[in-house]
């Protein structure tokens, strides 16, 4: 589900009382001279500051720390609801007492009935991040992407690496022959507009890229490519590389609306996600204390006092609302979790039984070997592998191979993998290729048994091409066939032999690889019972679903 609220969260090695008074000033600039509202009487407790805009005001100081909060509401005419802003100055820990913290939030409360709507990177935290020196760990946070110099690299390098890092690190590379600053007008800054006060942004220059590169063998970045680098790096070890997705050049030229929105995503799920750091999360509940009325006579102060109770009930209602919408957002991301657990430890299990038995089955071959007196050959190196595709072109190159396979999809989707492959991305989807032709011939001469897992997990005597049944799914998700953005995406093209239409929802497919954004799969139509073929229509990252 695309994250809805927007969230910041950074710190400033300056005071409190500074922070506080600077924040104060660029809250009522972004009010006055932005949003045109009259900030000139504005007080602690409840503000009216324009018809249906209220701002709340407290604060305190104190041995337990100090902290200055504001929250603005935003009642929209109709049927728009109510847009909620808030902004924090926080004192630090006792523990790291020096650092003072910032925290902006914007939330969008709806009508009954009504869906929510994207929160854009608010005026206001531009505003702070642009007059203050704010910080993530060691990286500094600002609105505009810096420049990875050759004398950078070290440093930045130890930023991605700093295990108390919040934000993602974003580095977009440049092409080969693009002038740098060109490149980042053009093209980079567009694509990071909405990532200020969501991540950290860096610009990698051609001639610092393959120092950078060299340290990051696993986590590289280039030619035109986007990478994000979540917290904790570690450069050392390659299935780490998962973690951070890459988004090819071919994407961000694509549509930089489209690449800007989902570069974005991540960020701004993981803000709204982490814990908040302690000093923030052990603030008390802002509780609303209407303005003192003026003196009117007892009967207009009791109507006064009815209103703003209306008030504050409808508010209440809005907060307890945007709670349950929170805790069945959880509940659902825990149980998809728990689901993809349960996957992978069944696949987990069924590999490692398979490497057993082939083990048991080499080590009784070689007895029955010695047995006879072939001991040279119980124990002979074997001959050097097959010849293996080494990228995804290369296997779209070589499908005539299966004669009982037809790729309809995208090539140019497919082919877009290369630029973000990582792990054995490229050894899984030839395997499954094979896999999957050898089936696809078995089932057009019924023989087969059964569908494609159950030929994977019932794998006949003497087929020489295995599949885990375990990265094998057969049918769609309800929440998948039942959205039709999502079923549209699975609709990939066949000949009109197999469909009228020139295209059908195909729902079984392969798990290519995970444990990123990317996440590969290979969707397929068998069509084995009419035209004896498997018809592969689509590999390439992992279409849209509740989780992506």
């Amino acid at each position: 589900m695309e994250p809805q609220n927007y969230r910041m969260v950074v710190s400033t090695a300056q005071d409190f009382v500074t922070v506080s008074a600077e924040a104060d000033r660029q809250l009522h600039r972004w009010l006055g001279d932005m949003k045109h509202y009259d900030t000139s009487a504005i007080d602690a407790g409840r503000n009216d500051i324009a018809d249906g805009v209220t701002l709340d005001r407290d604060g305190t100081a104190g041995r337990h720390g100090s902290y200055s909060r504001w929250r603005l509401r935003e009642t929209r005419g109709g049927h728009e609801g109510t847009w909620q802003s808030t902004l924090v100055v926080r004192s630090g820990s006792r523990a790291d007492a020096r650092r003072t913290w910032l925290q902006v939030d914007i939330e969008h409360q709806p009508s009954p009935g009504r869906r929510h709507v994207r929160a854009f990177t608010p005026g206001i935290a531009k505003l702070l991040l642009d007059a203050l020196p704010t910080q993530d760990g060691l990286a500094d946070v600002g609105t505009l992407p810096k420049y990875i110099e050759p004398d950078d690299v070290d440093e930045v390098i130890e930023e991605l690496c700093d295990q108390e890092r919040r934000l993602p690190i974003v580095v977009a590379s440049v092409p080969f022959g693009q002038h740098s600053k060109v490149w980042t007008e053009n093209v980079v800054e567009p694509v990071f507009r909405n990532l200020s006060g969501v991540a950290v942004m860096y610009v990698l220059r051609p001639e610092a890229q393959q120092a950078f590169n060299t340290v990051l063998v696993h986590h590289p970045v280039f030619g035109g490519g986007i990478r994000t680098y979540l917290p904790a790096v570690d450069p050392a070890w390659q299935p780490d590389a998962q973690r951070h997705p890459v988004m090819s050049r071919t994407t961000v030229e694509g549509d930089l609306s489209r690449a800007a929105a989902i570069l974005s995503s991540l960020p701004r799920r993981l803000a709204l996600s982490r814990p908040l750091p302690e000093p923030l999360d052990t603030l008390p509940v802002q509780r609303t204390r209407p303005r003192p009325a003026a003196d009117t006579s007892s009967l207009e102060q009791l109507r006064d006092e009815l209103r703003a109770a209306e008030v504050l009930l409808q508010e209440a209602e809005q907060r307890e609302e945007s709670s349950s919408d929170d805790i069945r957002d959880f509940r659902r991301r825990l149980k998809e979790a728990e689901d993809r657990d349960f996957e992978q430890i069944v696949e987990n299990d069924q590999l490692y039984g398979d490497l057993q038995d082939a083990l048991g089955r080499v080590r009784f071959l070689q007895k029955q070997l010695e047995a006879a007196g072939f001991h040279s050959p119980a124990h002979a190196t074997p001959p050097p592998a097959e010849d293996r595709p080494a990228t995804f072109a290369a296997i779209l190159d070589r499908m005539a191979e299966f004669p009982h396979l037809r790729f309809t999809g995208s090539a140019r989707r497919a082919k877009e993998l290369d630029a973000q492959c990582i792990g054995n991305w490229v050894t899984v989807a030839w395997d499954a290729l094979r896999a999957l032709d050898d089936y696809a011939g078995a089932s057009a001469a019924r023989t087969a048994g059964g569908d494609f897992r159950h030929w994977c997990d019932h794998l006949p005597s003497g087929c020489e091409h295995p599949f885990p049944s375990g990265k094998v799914k057969m049918k769609e998700s309800e929440s998948v066939g039942n959205n039709g953005a999502w079923r549209r995406q699975r609709t990939y093209p066949v000949p009109k032999s197999v469909d009228p239409s020139g295209s059908l929802f195909m729902q079984s497919h392969l798990r290519i690889g995970g444990g990123n954004t990317v996440s590969p799969r290979l969707y397929f139509h068998d069509d084995t019972a009419g035209t004896g073929l498997v018809y592969v229509g689509y590999i390439g990252p992992h279409p849209d679903n509740t989780q992506t």
